[in-house]
């Protein structure tokens, strides 16, 4: 087990010439070598501020890879911020939450997304432009010394220690600071590849933003592990510059929610895709119409994978090897996970539907200054995902979706992401749906679709109700043109839901 900012500067040194980072929103390239002495000058700027934790709000960059290894390598902890929705309230809230003040921002991303300065913002930019000659020079001799000398140079500390602080989506509920260690990631990683045949030689896109998990884990951390090239982008909704810059640069790995590899494949043509090796969906369920589109256009088989904040991510992931397209994959090495029933809390037989448990290293530390919803999620060493699920005969992992998205209809569970994927398959294409409840005084809840277009209910309840029983046929259908959604592309339940009861209190 590792340190990651000790395994990065290991890593530099083996691969000094090797280009680490392209940037194709600034259109920079930066070897691991020119990679280690940027890092370690901002270290020695890092090092001077007096919080033991550092807020990040930058967008998937070279300057953002650089900002997050500073911080650990100076003896501090990053807080990755969002930017993507609210950025002004989610700074103020990691600001109390954590209590530092301390964030490295950039005034070009403050100005795309009108967000204000906050007291504490230190600007990336001021930082470069205070770098003398001497700093350079100076550190460039530094970056020359064994690699043994180097590392005690920086922060050395623990595995057990923090190395990120990320914030739960906050579909739900109000976001939780998730304390991820440095033998949580490191874990992640060396049982991930043990599934995936990775190596040097491959090149990850990484256009996932820094501040969920999954973009930083496996679009930064694992690539750092190999030694391979990271080609950067900041905007992953941008489709067609992704795409450009899939045929410019030839990455042999994409990994993506379902809602980005979609935009993308939209806009794609055949042969785009050509340099592509492994391409991953995760984050959320990933349609059938997903996997076939990139089968049909591209021969490019869709890998599914599952995890959640709290595991660093990847829990279970579909591989070459062992693919059973709608399902979660197996089960990762050196992790366990078994399905508890969600009213007795017995281990449930295959097929049974229940509660998905993880347990291993990859299980965070905790929310931090949260020990009730600690003790509440991990109990024994087992961490309650909150999602449901359950293993076929042949140990696939099959996700069900959130305990919260069952809801009990006159005393039968049912599941929301059941319904949504029936309702699916016959809807018109580009057609978005998010399917809720709302109370109901005799029922207990009613089931309602949320819907970006209209539709023919009628037509369509009929189908469904040859695929599901009576009490799950949603009772009524509503329009809202563009459905809320997260910084990773995931619908916002939570806002969702509000949308939908203001447009039937204005109907009622």
């Amino acid at each position: 087990m590792y340190l990651l900012h000790q395994n990065f500067i290991k890593i530099a040194k083996k691969y000094s010439g090797k280009i680490a980072i392209k940037d194709k929103t600034i259109g920079k390239d930066i070897t691991y070598g020119r990679a280690l002495i940027a890092a370690l000058i901002l270290t020695n700027k890092f090092k001077r501020f007096k919080d033991g934790f550092i807020g990040i709000m930058l967008p998937t960059s070279g300057g953002c890879a650089l900002a997050i290894l500073s911080t650990l390598m100076s003896g501090k902890t990053p807080v990755m911020i969002n930017y993507s929705t609210g950025a002004e309230n989610n700074v103020r809230f990691a600001q109390k939450k954590c209590n530092f003040k301390t964030v490295i921002t950039s005034k070009a991303l403050l100005e795309k997304i009108n967000c204000p300065v906050i007291e504490g913002m230190i600007f990336l930019e001021d930082i470069v432009n205070s770098i003398s000659a001497k700093d350079r020079v100076l550190t460039a001799i530094l970056s020359k010394m064994p690699t043994n000398l180097l590392l005690n140079k920086v922060h050395k500390g623990d595995v057990e220690d923090t190395a990120v602080i990320l914030f739960t989506s906050g579909s739900e509920k109000e976001p939780k600071a998730v304390q991820l260690s440095h033998k949580n990631i490191s874990s992640n990683i060396l049982s991930f590849i043990r599934t995936f045949p990775l190596s040097d030689e491959d090149v990850m896109l990484a256009n996932l933003p820094f501040f969920h998990v999954f973009g930083l884990t496996v679009n930064l951390w694992t690539p750092f592990h190999f030694g391979m090239t990271i080609v950067t982008y900041a905007n992953p909704i941008e489709y067609k510059n992704i795409v450009n810059i899939i045929k410019q640069e030839k990455p042999t790995v994409m990994v993506g929610t379902p809602s980005f590899l979609s935009g993308y494949l939209r806009v794609s043509s055949p042969g785009d895709f050509d340099s592509l090796r492994f391409v991953i969906s995760g984050a959320d369920k990933c349609p059938d119409l997903l996997r076939e589109g990139y089968l049909n256009k591209h021969n490019i088989t869709i890998y599914e994978g599952y995890g959640t904040t709290e595991t660093s991510p990847v829990v279970s992931v579909n591989t070459p090897k062992y693919n059973k397209p709608g399902s979660i994959g197996k089960v990762i090495p050196d992790v366990q996970v078994k399905i508890e029933n969600y009213e007795t809390g017995e281990e449930c037989k295959p097929k049974e539907i229940g509660k998905i448990l993880v347990k291993g290293n990859l299980v965070m530390k905790g929310y931090l200054d949260d020990m009730e919803q600690t003790s509440l999620r991990i109990r024994g060493g087992w961490y309650d995902t909150g999602d449901m699920g359950y293993f076929d005969e042949d140990g696939y992992l099959w996700h069900c979706g959130r305990l919260m998205r069952f809801v009990k209809i006159g005393g039968e569970m049912v599941s929301l992401v059941r319904v949504e994927n029936v309702l699916e398959k016959f809807l018109p294409k580009d057609t978005e749906c998010c399917v809720v409840e709302v109370p109901d005084a005799q029922k207990g809840a009613r089931i309602i679709v949320a819907l970006t277009k209209p539709v023919d209910e009628k037509e369509i309840l009929k189908k469904m109700s040859e695929e599901l029983p009576n009490i799950a046929l949603p009772k009524s259908f509503i329009i809202i043109e563009e459905l809320p959604k997260m910084g990773s592309g995931k619908i916002d339940f939570r806002k969702t839901t509000e949308l939908v009861k203001l447009k039937l209190d204005k109907l009622s």
